[in-house]
């Protein structure tokens, strides 16, 4: 599955998304990469505040590739890619 992501706040989403179907509480995850809870969870409030590199950490922890595609090139299959979504289930 692809995830567009045009703001910062659905990368939070997107993280919070896959690590909870994942089966992983914020502590599980947070173990994997050697954070408390509590940065687990800055991380996935406010990803544009922490570095590129923890959100490249957390994406490889949770087994997801970042990939970057120019605009202009379309997805290898047109339909795949899912909105990420707010708290409330809202797409962006």
């Amino acid at each position: 599955m692809e995830y567009r992501i045009a703001i910062p706040q659905q990368m939070g989403n997107l993280l919070r998304n896959i690590r909870k179907a994942n089966h992983l509480t914020q502590q599980e995850l947070g173990e994997r990469l050697g954070l408390s809870q509590r940065m687990v969870a800055k991380l996935e409030a406010h990803p544009e505040k922490v570095t590129f590199e923890r959100v490249h950490q957390a994406l490889s922890a949770l087994k997801i590739d970042l990939v970057l595609r120019d605009r202009k090139t379309r997805p290898a299959s047109p339909g795949r890619i899912a909105s990420a979504k707010n708290a409330n289930g809202d797409e962006w």
